[in-house]
C-alpha cells in the first residue's frame, strides 16, 4: 500500500483499476495475499484508512467488480474485517449487490461454509445492510421451497442453500423475525413437503433440519416441529450454524507459566464452590423423614430368588407356526413362533411347499404385537426362506400383490426387498466344499489329553513347520465349490416379468408414475439387481430387451434416484446379456441408449447419474473392442 506524502489530496482510481485488472485475470491470490493483511491491520483502529479502502473498492469498474469482491470474500478472516474493507458497497453499487445477494448464494454452490459466514455476517453488521439480509433469506427460502428446484438441482446445491438459510436465521433479531413471520411459515410448509417427498435421504434430512430451525425461531414460546432422524457429523454441522459465533472468537494462547498460574488460582475457587454446594444441601428433620415412611414397609418381602421363568415351548411344525401367527392371542407363543419360523421352514422344505403361499400371505400381513427385538429382520428372513423353498408359486403371489389394492408403501417395498434377497440366495452356489489350500490361515494345533501316541508325531511336526514357514506368491485360499446348478436360472422370469408389466397402470391408492416415485425408484433398482443375477440364464436376452424398453420409457424422469436406477439397469444389461446377443437382438435399442447416455453425461444435474452414464459408455466401448477382436 502506497502512503500519501505531505497530506496531499489524490485520486486512487488508478489503483482501483490496477486491482480490478489483476483480479479479473485470475491473480487474486498474488495481489490479495500482500494487500489484504496490510489493509486489515491499518483499518483496525484508523477510520481514515477504512474510508480509503471503501473508496478503493467503489472505484473498481463494474466489469471487474465481481472478481475483486469474490477475492476479498474468500480470503478475509472474518465478517468484521470484510465490513471494514467494503463498508456499504452493496448498498451503493448494483453490481456488487448482485454478486453478494444473488450470484454467490443462488447461482453458485462451490464456496465453503466460511465464505457464507463471512458474506452473511457482513450483511448483518450494519443497519443499512440488514434489509438486504432479510431479502436474501426470503429469496433463499423461496428457492429452497420450490419443488422444481428440489427435483432438478443437485444435492450439493441444496445443502449449500440450506447452510445459507441457517446462517441467515442465526443473525436475525426477534423484531425482524416477527416482521416476516408469515412468509417464513408459508415457505417452511411448502419446502418441507417438497423435501420429504424426495427419494434421497440426504434431501429429506435437509428439509427436516431447516424446518426445525425455522420453527424454533418463529415459535419461541409455543410448540415447535420435531422430526426423528439419526444425528451424524453432517447433521451436527448444520445445527451448529444456528449458533452465531462472535467475530473475534479466537482466544490468544497463554504462555505455559501464565496458564499454570491461572489454573492454580482457579483450583481454590472450584474447591470452595464445591464446599459451599455440599454445605448448602438441606438436611431433612428426623420427624419429617419418619412421617414419610409407609406402614407397608414393615412387611417382609417374599423370597423369589429360586423362582425360574417358565419358557414357552417353541413350535415344532410349520403348520403350528401358521396357527399361532394367524390367530393366537398368546403373546409368548407368538414370539416363539416368529423366532422359530425360519429354521423350521429350512429344515422342512416338503411341509413348507404344501402351505407356502398361505405362509407367505401371513408373513406379508404380519404386524408386530409386542416389542420383540429385530422383528423386521426375523419376518424378512422367514419370507426369504419361504420364497427360496418354493420359488415359483410364492414369487407369483408376491409379484401379483405388489400391484394390488389396499397395500401400504412399506409392504410394497418389503416385497421388493424379499425378491432381491431370495434371488441372491438362489443364484449363489451353496458354500459347501473342501478347502483346496489355506495358506492365508495359520493352523491351530490342539493337543488333546491322551493323544500323545507315536502315530500323530509326524502330523504335529508338519503343522508346526507349516505355521513357521513363510511362503511367497502362494495367493489367497481357494474353496473348491461343488458344481451345482444355478437355482435362479429356472425361476428368473417369474421374479422379473410380472414386476415390469403393470408399472404404468395407476391404481386408486398407488401411482408409480405419480407421487409414489420412491417405490418406483426401489422397483427400478430391484429390476437392475434381478437382471444382474440372471447372467447365464436362458431368459436373460428377453429380460434385457424388456428392461431396455422399460428404461427408454422412463429416461426423462425428474427424480434423480429413479434415473440412477435406470442407469444401473443399463449396466446390468451390458454385464449379463452375452455380447453376441446384444449385437444381434438389441442393436437399435443400444444405439438409442448410447445417444441418451451421452446427453446424461453432459446435461444431468446429478453427479451420480453422470458418473453412472460415463461408466455405461465405457462398458459399451469395451464391448465394441471385444467384438472387433473376435476372429470371424
Amino acid at each position: 500500500v502506497c502512503f500519501i506524502p505531505g497530506g496531499l489530496d489524490c485520486s486512487i482510481s488508478f489503483v482501483s483499476h490496477v486491482l480490478g485488472k489483476v483480479c479479473v485475470h485470475g491473480r487474486q491470490e498474488e495481489i490479495l495475499s500482500v494487500l489484504l493483511p496490510r489493509l486489515t491491520d491499518l483499518t483496525k483502529s484508523d477510520c481514515i484508512w477504512q474510508r480509503i479502502c471503501w473508496r478503493l473498492v467503489e472505484c473498481v469498474p463494474d466489469r471487474w467488480m465481481e472478481a475483486v469482491v469474490l477475492g476479498l470474500v474468500q480470503r478475509v478472516p472474518g465478517a468484521d474485517v470484510l465490513s471494514r474493507l467494503l463498508g456499504n458497497l452493496v448498498v451503493k453499487n448494483k453490481k456488487a449487490q448482485f454478486v453478494v445477494t444473488q450470484k454467490v448464494l443462488l447461482l453458485q454452490y462451490g464456496h465453503s461454509t466460511s465464505v457464507l459466514q463471512n458474506l452473511l455476517g457482513y450483511l448483518s453488521l450494519d443497519s443499512l445492510r440488514r434489509a438486504l439480509l432479510i431479502k436474501v433469506l426470503l429469496e433463499l427460502l423461496e428457492t429452497w421451497g420450490s419443488s422444481s428446484a428440489v427435483k432438478h438441482s443437485p444435492p450439493e446445491q441444496q445443502r449449500y442453500i440450506s447452510k445459507a438459510i441457517l446462517i441467515c436465521l442465526s443473525h436475525l433479531k426477534e423484531h425482524e423475525i416477527e416482521s416476516c413471520r408469515q412468509e417464513l411459515l408459508t415457505n417452511m410448509m411448502e419446502g418441507v413437503k417438497c423435501h420429504l417427498d424426495s427419494s434421497l435421504p440426504q434431501i429429506r434430512y435437509l428439509g427436516m433440519i431447516v424446518a426445525e430451525s425455522i420453527s424454533s425461531k418463529v415459535n419461541t414460546d409455543g410448540p415447535v416441529l420435531k422430526f426423528q432422524y439419526e444425528e451424524d457429523d453432517e447433521v451436527r454441522e448444520l445445527k451448529s450454524l444456528l449458533v452465531q459465533t462472535p467475530p473475534s472468537c479466537v482466544v490468544p494462547s497463554l504462555p505455559d507459566d501464565d496458564r499454570n498460574e491461572k489454573a492454580d488460582s482457579a483450583l481454590p475457587s472450584v474447591l470452595e464452590s464445591n464446599k459451599k454446594s455440599h454445605t448448602a444441601a438441606p438436611v431433612m428433620p428426623d420427624d419429617e423423614s419418619d412421617a414419610e415412611l409407609d406402614s407397608d414397609d414393615d412387611l417382609i418381602p417374599y423370597d423369589m430368588s429360586e423362582d425360574k421363568e417358565l419358557k414357552v415351548k417353541a413350535p415344532v411344525y410349520v403348520r403350528d407356526c401358521i396357527e399361532v401367527l394367524a390367530g393366537s392371542e398368546d403373546v409368548e407363543k407368538w414370539e416363539a413362533a416368529v423366532k422359530a419360523l425360519e429354521s423350521l421352514v429350512r429344515k422342512n422344505p416338503a411341509a413348507t411347499r404344501e402351505v407356502s403361499v398361505e405362509l407367505a400371505k401371513i408373513l406379508l400381513h404380519l404386524e408386530e404385537k409386542t416389542c420383540i427385538e429385530g422383528f423386521g429382520e426375523l419376518r424378512q428372513r422367514a419370507q426369504v426362506a419361504v420364497l427360496t423353498t418354493d420359488p415359483i408359486p410364492v414369487a407369483k403371489y408376491l409379484t401379483s400383490q405388489f400391484y394390488s389394492l389396499n397395500y401400504s408403501l412399506r409392504q410394497r417395498i418389503d416385497i421388493l426387498d424379499v425378491l432381491v434377497l431370495a434371488a441372491q440366495e438362489l443364484s449363489c452356489p451353496k458354500s459347501h466344499g473342501k478347502t483346496k489350500h489355506s495358506g492365508a490361515q495359520k493352523p491351530c494345533i490342539q493337543l488333546l489329553p491322551g493323544s500323545d501316541s507315536s502315530k500323530d508325531w509326524r502330523r504335529i511336526v508338519d503343522e508346526r513347520i507349516k505355521s513357521k514357514t513363510r511362503r511367497f506368491a502362494v495367493g489367497r485360499s481357494q474353496v473348491e465349490l461343488a458344481a451345482v446348478p444355478n437355482e435362479f436360472s429356472s425361476v428368473a422370469g417369474h421374479f422379473f416379468f410380472p414386476l415390469i408389466q403393470h408399472f404404468d397402470r395407476p391404481l386408486t391408492t398407488f401411482d408409480l408414475l405419480g407421487e409414489d416415485h420412491l417405490v418406483l425408484g426401489r422397483l427400478v433398482h430391484t429390476l437392475a439387481i434381478l437382471m444382474y443375477l440372471a447372467v447365464n440364464t436362458v431368459a436373460v436376452t428377453a429380460m434385457g430387451r424388456a428392461l431396455l424398453e422399460f428404461v427408454w420409457a422412463l429416461r426423462f424422469h425428474t427424480d434423480s434416484y429413479v434415473r440412477q436406477g435406470l442407469l444401473s439397469c443399463i449396466s446390468s444389461v451390458l454385464l449379463s446379456v452375452p455380447k453376441e446377443r446384444l449385437l444381434e437382438d438389441v442393436t437399435e435399442e443400444l444405439l438409442e441408449t448410447q445417444s441418451w447416455l451421452g446427453d446424461v453425461v453432459e446435461k444431468d444435474p446429478d453427479g451420480d447419474c453422470r458418473r453412472l452414464a460415463l461408466q455405461n459408455l465405457l462398458l459399451m466401448e469395451n464391448l465394441k473392442k471385444k467384438l472387433l477382436t473376435v476372429p470371424s
